[in-house]
């Protein structure tokens, strides 16, 4: 099956997130039987490619970040009638969510949700980008997401929706072998203060800095590097953090599985996948208390607290960072759990949702007959 997929970002991709390493660990698995190419938006150094058996094609024009989306949400739709394909996978992406692919193909389609917060989008840039979103839901009528939380959003808007919730998943086990546990409070994830949180997280690190024994690790990349660097200067904790950039592979499960704690600050999310990686590296989560992150912290592998709150995240931290008993045991329960995440199993499950949705187009084509 040739299987067209509107990923929108490259997981090559500076300051890329967990969704896009969602659809290179599937997409890689099911490349030996399907011919898959991946449209993604442009940027400085990208090439066409092939890599794991899956075609790459930028899209757009490398304008720095947001213009380069503006410029793939523009182009995809006539782009993509020059690929063949028996089923276009359209990924919901910010800011906008969906390119409302439906309308632009007669092709079957599915929609993968992973994100469904354009409103927050839509005040950050003071555009409309949620009656994209709003629109796009209510086109498709087939859909994989990766949470409860999700499903029931989709179904609120499309109550004829079918959604197969499919999670996210934690690479190869041995890559996060038992570690030494260290000293840092390690943040992993995209350098975004408006979606990721990093400014609350700054705020609660620096008001209980004098207890902490370690130094704030913040791992990744993205467009707020500066801002960060900037904010924590200005809370005076400017050498208390340390900036590890992108870290992939063993060196991730090395820093989250030596970490004392790893928190989440995010706004919103659209699974939470570093919490499932710090897990099964055995290190215990604090984040806040937003829907998709329920589903992926359990009390016993760690804390969620008041939505936002500085100060309850700030008295978490302080809470849990000196108890080692207690943070060996969360460490312990949040291997275990994470075992459920396995992406051989969550490749297999996206892709007999891929060959139904092609079975029921073939088979209503059959019904129609003829003309």
């Amino acid at each position: 099956m040739r299987i067209l997929h509107l990923g929108f970002e490259d997981h090559r991709r500076p300051g890329s997130g967990g969704g896009s390493l969602r659809n290179a660990e599937i997409n890689r698995r099911i490349a030996a039987r399907h011919r898959i190419t991946v449209l993604v938006a442009n940027y400085q150094g990208a090439e066409r490619r092939v890599e794991d058996g899956v075609e790459y094609v930028p899209v757009g024009l490398p304008l720095g970040y947001f213009p380069s989306l503006v410029s793939y949400f523009l182009l995809v739709p006539f782009v993509a009638r020059g690929f063949p394909a028996e089923l276009v996978v359209e990924e919901f992406a910010a800011p906008i969510s969906s390119v409302l692919m439906p309308v632009w193909t007669t092709r079957p389609t599915l929609a993968v949700v992973q994100w469904m917060n354009s409103r927050e989008k839509s005040r950050q840039y003071r555009l409309p980008f949620f009656l994209f979103e709003m629109l796009g839901v209510r086109l498709h009528r087939r859909f994989v997401t990766v949470s409860d939380d999700m499903r029931e959003r989709i179904h609120a808007s499309n109550h004829r929706a079918q959604v197969s919730v499919i999670p996210n998943g934690v690479a190869d086990p041995q890559l996060a072998p038992d570690l030494p546990r260290g000293a840092d409070i390690v943040y992993l994830g995209r350098l975004e203060l408006a979606q990721k949180g990093i400014d609350l997280l700054l705020t609660a690190f620096a008001q209980q800095a004098a207890l902490i024994q370690g130094n704030l690790v913040i791992a990744g990349d993205g467009p707020d590097r500066k801002a960060i660097e900037k904010l924590a200067a200005g809370l005076g904790i400017a050498h208390r953090v340390q900036f590890a950039g992108r870290v992939e592979g063993a060196a991730k499960f090395d820093l989250l599985g030596r970490a004392r704690l790893v928190v989440m600050p995010s706004r919103f999310e659209t699974f939470g996948i570093v919490a499932i990686e710090a897990l099964a590296a055995g290190t215990p989560v604090i984040a806040f208390d937003i829907p998709c992150l329920r589903e992926v912290v359990p009390a016993d592998c760690g804390r969620l607290v008041p939505a936002f709150e500085v100060e309850s995240l700030a008295a978490a931290v302080a809470e849990l960072y000196p108890d080692q008993a207690r943070i060996a045991q969360m460490g312990a329960a949040g291997k275990e759990f994470a075992r459920q995440f396995d992406w051989d199993e969550i490749a297999l499950r996206q892709e007999q949702v891929y060959e139904d949705v092609v079975r029921a187009a073939q088979a209503g084509r059959h019904r129609k007959g003829p003309g």
